[in-house]
């Protein structure tokens, strides 16, 4: 499993460990998921943050 696979499954467990029921709980789980896909993407290099940062990696 990937970093990114590992990402979205926590994220989406965070998520729904951190509300029950509703519409509410569904848009945080949306939330962390994608969070925690975001941060798998970096973690495996596929998602370059640096021209964000205003830095370069060399």
């Amino acid at each position: 499993m990937n970093f990114t696979a590992l990402g979205l499954l926590s994220g989406i467990a965070l998520g729904l460990a951190a509300a029950f029921g509703g519409f509410s709980a569904f848009l945080i789980v949306l939330v962390l998921g994608a969070l925690g896909l975001l941060a798998g993407r970096v973690a495996d290099g596929k998602l370059d943050l640096s021209q964000l940062t205003g830095r370069d990696r060399r």
